[in-house]
């Protein structure tokens, strides 16, 4: 574990900079939606998981494609913010994902 690496446990709303490491559960079909900027973009929810718990993660046009359901992954520079009520977790322009 990296020295700020999150469990999901400990994850906010409007945390920033997050390092977690997950398992993909679920993949929802991609689904386009309209952008505040204008254009579209296609976006699929994953319901992710470690041994504390679990959150949703949005994921934008290539990141889709980026992952299967059972992967482990390592988000880097990640972020929360409530949804709906709900805490999610994005990886924005500046996140990265890593297969593990």
């Amino acid at each position: 574990m990296s020295v700020n690496e999150k469990k999901i446990n400990e994850l906010r709303p409007g945390m920033r900079g997050i390092n977690v490491k997950v398992k993909i559960d679920s993949i929802s079909e991609p689904r386009n939606v309209n952008l505040r900027t204008g254009g579209q973009a296609k976006v699929a929810d994953a319901q992710v998981s470690d041994d504390t718990g679990s959150i949703k993660l949005s994921l934008w046009d290539d990141q889709i494609n980026m992952i299967n359901e059972g992967d482990t992954i390592l988000i880097e520079n990640g972020y929360t913010h409530a949804f709906r009520g709900e805490n999610n977790l994005n990886i924005g322009k500046y996140g990265k994902i890593v297969k593990l």
